[in-house]
């Protein structure tokens, strides 16, 4: 019992010297806001709170939030960042409505997409395909958070093709879910997808074409922060500048996440395999 109170008392007093260091120099507390049931937004901003924490001795307040909150947020100033904006096509409502209240700063995927997403094994190749193969998805599309930015897509997509489909709503976790329910059992299933996500490197998966282009065409996940940020911690925003997934690279945290390993020794793991390339970005 000693021993195990002990060690309690040691993690606790680690964690609070680690905190009264970054208070004890000036620094400020950042507060990132990210998409809690977008695998993607988890893996970034939890590598970069570890970037921030333990490179440039910030400390850090990661915020899961919904994405309208997400833009709003930073826009007000309640947060300081995000890592998580899908533009030009995702977001292109909530960066209408917040372009003047927010700066982007950079780019941390340069080559994302969003669309419908069905295994490789369903006949269906465009969203037109869904309309004659409506009796084997059973007339249903799974998709994520209702207003989410896919969501309206899709929403638009369901018209524009004609398809007569209804759009459930559910979570990134649940979509997940029925995916892999639908792929256990061989059956067909059509969901409002986006790339990166874990479940490209699990199941064989295709995006339907879609040559009305409802979805629009490359997105970039970029890094928006309140004005303030740059007089508040002038080093995080230069770092926020640099951070830049290379192909492939996000995969890593997200499936070590997905099989089971806590997100900030998932994101702590990698920061540490890339030494070289984090020391880049904070300028060391």
């Amino acid at each position: 019992m000693k021993v195990c109170s002990l060690i309690t008392t040691l993690g606790l007093a680690v964690t609070l010297s680690l905190s009264a260091l970054a208070q004890a120099a000036g620094k400020p507390e950042i507060k990132l806001g990210y998409v809690d049931g977008w695998a993607d937004s988890v893996a970034t901003t939890e590598v970069a709170a570890v970037i921030i924490r333990e490179k440039l001795g910030y400390d850090v307040k990661m915020i899961p939030v919904s994405a309208g909150i997400m833009w709003s947020g930073v826009a007000r100033g309640d947060l300081d960042a995000s890592l998580s904006a899908w533009l030009p096509v995702t977001h292109s409502q909530y960066y209408k409505k917040f372009k003047k209240q927010i700066v982007l700063v950079g780019t941390v995927e340069p080559d994302a997409k969003i669309g419908l997403v069905v295994p490789d094994y369903v006949k269906a190749k465009t969203i037109a395909d869904l309309k004659t193969e409506k009796a084997a998805f059973g007339g249903v599309i799974t998709g994520i958070d209702a207003g989410a930015g896919v969501m309206e897509k899709t929403e638009k997509a369901i018209v524009a093709y004609d398809l007569g489909y209804r759009l459930l709503p559910s979570s990134g976790a649940g979509m997940a879910v029925a995916l892999d329910r639908a792929i256990r059992a061989h059956k067909a299933i059509v969901v409002t997808g986006w790339q990166p996500h874990w479940m490209f490197g699990k199941y064989k998966l295709h995006f339907l074409s879609d040559p009305k282009k409802v979805y629009g065409a490359s997105e970039n996940v970029q890094v928006m922060i309140n004005p303030k940020l740059e007089t508040k911690a002038k080093p995080v925003v230069n770092f926020l500048r640099k951070f830049q997934w290379k192909p492939g690279q996000i995969s890593a945290v997200m499936v070590d996440i997905q099989d089971g390993m806590a997100a900030p020794a998932a994101a702590k793991k990698w920061v540490a395999a890339h030494a070289a390339e984090v020391n880049g970005w904070v300028g060391k």
